[in-house]
């Protein structure tokens, strides 16, 4: 099961990296007001750089590394793997696919399989009920 928000937020008009991480992070509903010091957007950062090296991270290399608790990394963690972003493989954690665009698309691929899911339980409902 993957769970995954997105939300329709305005591009950055700067074309500033930092900025368009953040909006592609709050856009997936991965990064929120709760999180003061936006751990978890350094945790898919260092994600990121550590998958462009097609390397992968141990949640203690990662506590360790941006100077988080483990608890804090592996709550992060969770989030981002439940939302379809990471997968754990070589005894660590690395971005699903090797970069944003492919991550973009593959999750557009998972929306329109579940719409598809949705739509056929529609209309065998709506055939039941003797709707449409």
């Amino acid at each position: 099961m993957r769970k995954i928000t997105i939300i329709r937020i305005r591009k950055p008009e700067k074309h500033n990296i930092n900025e368009e991480l953040q909006w592609l992070g709050n856009s997936l509903g991965l990064f929120n007001l709760r999180d003061k010091d936006k751990s978890c957007f350094r945790i898919f950062i260092e994600l990121l750089k550590t998958t462009k090296k097609r390397n992968s991270l141990t949640s203690d290399q990662l506590a360790y590394k941006l100077n988080l608790s483990r608890g804090t990394v592996v709550h992060h963690l969770t989030k981002l793997k439940n939302a379809g972003l990471i997968v754990f493989e070589d005894k660590g954690y690395m971005l699903r696919v090797n970069s944003l665009r492919t991550l973009i698309d593959e999750l557009e691929s998972d929306a329109v399989k579940t719409c598809n899911a949705l739509r056929e339980i529609a209309d065998d409902i709506d055939k039941k009920m003797g709707l449409g």
